[in-house]
């Protein structure tokens, strides 16, 4: 395992600069378009796989990547391009997660390769958490999966919302409960797969802002699916719900629950986001000042514009390095005792909206229309605060872990 360091390496760069390109050339003249549509821009996300960006192979080895820096780097990238399209590019990434983190390596080998397809046939994949009345509160789950001794399979049924990709992805991550008793301590997450009987798309969400990513509601009615399908297999899991109960009995260590390691997983990826999202909005405000001449000068030699780049510049760079401490530290092993990976998604997230905002008013009038880009930027940035755990839950997991 490498130091920290703030320095991307040669093969970073080259990584990064091809990532940048493809954002540039391809997603930004194209944004527009599929936001204004509210598509899964199709043409784009396998326009992505001929060159290697939409695959397996390519975020395996982001992921892998022994700094810590691959996946934050090229989630900051994609979404500089373009929030709703990069999204839709990214979403099967949390389903992939969701499987890495909980999953054996055989079930690794088998699903993640179906979640993308390949080239000339992509397919994506959709991790399905929340519920109707169980968003960030995963204790209130309903859904459940009752295992059939008989047949060796678990039936789930139940109804999940806010999904991206979801009843549209070829897999589907279901997490449920199993113990009721236990809370989210008996949740487990299971792999339904494509044409699995039972699982339909419901409601499909018109939203203020990322556009181009397909976020639905997915209806589960009698689902079954085989025993191997339940991630870590029954043995793990027995072994995991006893402790739960023994645990619950003495009042002892809480135990991890199924959908909260994926999340921990993903927050930084999420910082990521929102520092891209951030720096374009910048950008956009910082070349608008420069050339836009009001009272016989540029309005960046005024100090009340001039200020407010300052101060966004600043705040993009904090929460850059917020988000790249955290993913080293994840990929180093080291455990979030001050809920580190929740200190960089909350203050991306936060910046994201504050630098959106600060654009739109340097540009002024233009920046209200949908002829510059920030306006649209701006609605995407809202959803930073809010998916994978809110503001406000980002702040309890870190109250929770300095006051230890």
């Amino acid at each position: 395992m490498g130091e920290f360091t703030l320095e991307l390496n040669d093969d970073q760069k080259q990584v990064r600069d091809w990532l940048h390109g493809f954002a540039a050339d391809v997603m930004r003249p194209a944004a527009a378009e599929w936001d204004e549509r509210e598509e899964t821009p199709w043409p784009i996300i396998q326009e992505a796989a001929k060159i290697g960006i939409y695959s397996l192979d390519f975020y395996a080895q982001q992921f892998f990547d022994p700094t810590g820096l691959g996946i934050p780097m090229a989630m900051e990238e994609l979404f500089w391009g373009d929030a709703g399209i990069a999204l839709s590019i990214v979403g099967t990434g949390l389903a992939a997660v969701g499987v890495l983190a909980n999953g054996t390596e055989e079930q690794i080998g088998a699903w993640v390769p179906q979640m993308y397809g390949d080239a000339n046939d992509v397919k994506v994949a959709a991790f399905c958490s929340s519920e109707p009345d169980a968003g960030s509160d995963v204790a209130s789950m309903r859904t459940r999966a009752v295992y059939d001794q008989a047949t060796d399979e678990w039936v789930l049924n139940g109804t999940k919302t806010w999904a991206t990709n979801g009843g549209i992805a070829n897999v589907h991550v279901v997490v449920a409960v199993v113990d009721p008793e236990l809370g989210s301590k008996g949740h487990a997450s299971f792999i339904v797969p494509p044409n699995t009987p039972g699982l339909s798309q419901g409601q499909k969400f018109q939203k203020h802002g990322i556009r181009a990513s397909h976020t639905a509601e997915v209806v589960l009615e009698d689902v079954r699916v085989p025993g191997h399908c339940l991630l870590g297999g029954k043995e793990k899991l027995d072994e995991r719900l006893a402790r739960a109960r023994e645990k619950a009995k003495a009042g002892g260590e809480r135990v991890k629950n199924a959908a909260m390691a994926t999340f921990e997983a993903s927050r930084p990826a999420v910082g990521a986001m929102a520092v891209g999202t951030a720096r374009a909005a910048y950008e956009v405000a910082l070349d608008y000042a420069r050339t836009r001449v009001q009272f016989g000068r540029p309005i960046i030699e005024n100090q009340g514009v001039a200020f407010q780049l300052a101060d966004m510049a600043t705040q993009i760079d904090a929460a850059r390095l917020l988000v790249w401490r955290a993913s080293w530290m994840a990929t180093a092993g080291r455990p979030f005792t001050a809920a580190e990976g929740s200190m960089s998604k909350l203050y991306a997230s936060e910046v994201a909206k504050k630098v959106t905002a600060q654009a739109i008013q340097i540009l002024g009038g233009n920046g209200y229309t949908r002829e510059y880009p920030v306006e649209r930027m701006h609605r995407d940035a809202a959803i930073y605060t809010i998916f994978e755990g809110t503001s406000e839950i980002q702040r309890m997991v870190i109250s929770r872990a300095i006051a230890k």
